[in-house]
């Protein structure tokens, strides 16, 4: 199936690593121009020289915060001025710690909204108006399996990505007479250090790993390249009549009829 993604320009954040680098890299082998994004330079480098030797195709490493306004801002503006215009937005950030809801203090509250809901909702809008300028766009938000089914001690992630649920949805609305989509992608266990990080630190993390996986009626851990083949269907033409939704990779995990 050609996507018809060549010579399509793909913002993806967070993309150093884990989700967004395996989605830069799908993009990339569809012949995206992509430009990465993270707070981690060294990191960031290494993983634009890696997607260019895979796919033989142009990436940008654009060092970023995305709870940084200004440093968003820039990082728009030099997509714009290299390329044109945008046509892909993959929003994308490290979530908040976990813990339980009587630990998180004002300060703690206040960081997961900039991080992981006004972060979205900044890049969005400032998307937005070279998105209408083409007439068309994908607006794809990396969230969680949280806002489907209950993960412990994960109130501040689940709060802050269930008003991206909103969002999307009223964004939909608003972005669909420009041919622009905004959907979302709710990951379940995907290997990748977030994942690692939520392992019992006495425990072996392939034992535990192992644990996990038994309540997944796949039976694994799912791969980050499998969430990215879903994220590159949504960002192409054919799925131009699909928007303000919320799918869920998971292996079937959620047991949730809706």
């Amino acid at each position: 199936m050609d996507l018809k993604l060549t010579n399509k320009v793909a913002i993806v954040l967070a993309a150093s690593k884990g989700l967004g680098k395996a989605i830069a890299t799908a993009l990339s082998a569809e012949g995206a121009k992509v430009i990465i994004g993270s707070r981690d330079e060294t990191e960031l480098n290494k993983t634009k020289k890696e997607i260019q030797q895979l796919t033989g195709n142009e990436v940008i490493a654009i060092p970023v915060d995305v709870s940084n306004g200004d440093q968003i801002k820039a990082l728009i503006q030099k997509t714009v001025e290299t390329f044109g215009r945008i046509d892909i937005l993959l929003n994308n950030g490290g979530g908040p710690p976990f813990n339980k809801f009587e630990n998180f203090d004002d300060e703690a509250w206040l960081k997961a909204f900039e991080l992981t809901l006004l972060s979205f909702a900044r890049t969005s809008r400032l998307v937005l108006p070279h998105m209408q300028k083409t007439g068309s766009g994908r607006i794809i938000n990396i969230i969680s399996g949280s806002v489907k089914s209950v993960l412990g001690n994960s109130v501040l992630s689940t709060s802050m990505r269930m008003g991206v649920v909103g969002m999307a949805k009223l964004m939909a609305d608003e972005f669909g007479q420009y041919n622009i989509t905004v959907n979302n992608v709710a990951p379940g266990m995907i290997l990748t250090d977030r994942l690692k990080q939520t392992l019992p630190k006495d425990t072996d993390p392939e034992e535990a790993l192992k644990e996990r996986a038994k309540n997944i009626p796949l039976g694994r851990i799912g791969k980050p390249e499998e969430l990215a083949a879903l994220v590159t269907f949504l960002a192409s033409e054919q799925a131009a009549y699909i928007t303000g939704i919320t799918i869920q990779v998971d292996g079937g995990a959620n047991r949730g009829i809706f």
